[in-house]
């Protein structure tokens, strides 16, 4: 306890700088740290981060925002005490919109972060994902698993890029001593989310708000583990705040593996539509069984997802029917 505390006034001695921060995790993240006492500087392109989350977090005082692309050398020359490095489109309809430029912001993105960690003794933590395992032959997908990627795919530009800036995390932490963190986030849902994200829920939410056909992927049987936001963000500050000894990888997600179909009809059941389920062809390299082994976040940061599904949904689809001026039951 006495560490802890030791590392949380740390962190208030210096402001935290959130790459991304505009993004859904981002955004969350910086609320959450606000709310903490922390000075909080966001670094966000807005290629697909939020300029209404951007407004609403201008509300702190103690909250900046630097409008700038994580592919250029970062310009800040002040004292940091930590830094995570969210920049980065999750959405395979984001990331795939400009594929070069998403492995450049993993890559180039990483190289420029960790070299401000290395010229201001920041901490610093990778938002790495479950991507890592591609589509995986092990089940549940423990840390030590080297993964299933296609490497010349449609998903390789995200999948590749961060592989490759978790050995950017790991080389600098073991070449100049650079206090890494690296977290393999699996499947995250809640309010916040964009309406035109792309993935799982929040498609499936928006159609049956609106009361259009619930479009499904293959048959349904694939498997997503679905992670409420607040105990993601919970896990990610528990991680970088743990001892310099456990750098990770570690795996933050919900082990509770639930098929696509099984999703899709906790939804239906939630907002009382009556629309229909129509099936489309899987997208190519699209996991179909996803499920983290929580072993090592369990022990060494005492963490594990506190939000039920039914519980978290709920959460998100009344943040959403806002959004869409929808009622829901």
């Amino acid at each position: 306890m006495e560490g802890q505390d030791k590392n949380f006034r740390s962190m208030l001695r210096a402001p935290v700088l959130v790459a991304g921060g505009a993004g859904f995790l981002g955004a969350h993240l910086c609320r959450r740290l606000l709310d903490m006492g922390c000075v909080v500087i966001c670094l966000d392109n807005l290629d697909t981060g939020s300029r209404d989350a951007v407004e609403a977090l201008r509300a702190y005082p103690r909250f900046s925002w630097i409008h700038h692309d994580v592919v250029d050398p970062i310009p800040i020359d002040g004292p940091l005490s930590r830094i995570y490095n969210l920049a980065c489109p999750a959405s395979p309809r984001h990331y795939q919109a400009d594929p070069p430029h998403t492995l450049l912001t993993c890559v180039d993105g990483a190289r420029n972060l960790l070299e401000l960690a290395r010229r201001t003794g920041a901490r610093i933590l990778q938002a790495s994902t479950s991507e890592v395992y591609g589509d995986p032959l092990e089940h549940p997908q423990h840390e030590s698993y080297r993964g299933n990627v296609n490497i010349v795919g449609l998903r390789s530009c995200y999948d590749e890029g961060k592989r490759c800036a978790e050995t950017l995390f790991s080389d600098y932490g073991a070449r100049y001593g650079v206090r890494t963190k690296i977290a393999r986030i699996f499947n995250t849902y809640g309010p916040g989310m964009a309406l035109d994200d792309g993935r799982l829920v929040s498609n499936l939410i928006v159609q049956a708000l609106k009361g259009y056909a619930m479009t499904l992927y293959g048959d349904g049987s694939q498997t997503r583990s679905l992670c409420y936001v607040d105990d993601l963000i919970e896990g990610l500050i528990r991680l970088m705040e743990s001892p310099p000894s456990f750098r990770g990888p570690v795996n933050l997600g919900n082990p509770s593996e639930i098929t696509v179909l099984d999703v899709a009809g906790a939804i239906r059941a939630l907002t009382g539509t009556s629309a229909p389920l129509v099936r489309l062809s899987l997208p190519p390299d699209d996991p179909r069984r996803r499920c983290p082994d929580i072993v090592l976040a369990q022990r060494h940061l005492g963490w594990r997802p506190a939000t039920g599904l039914q519980d978290g949904l709920r959460r998100t689809i009344a943040d959403f029917a806002l959004r869409v001026e929808v009622e829901v039951p």
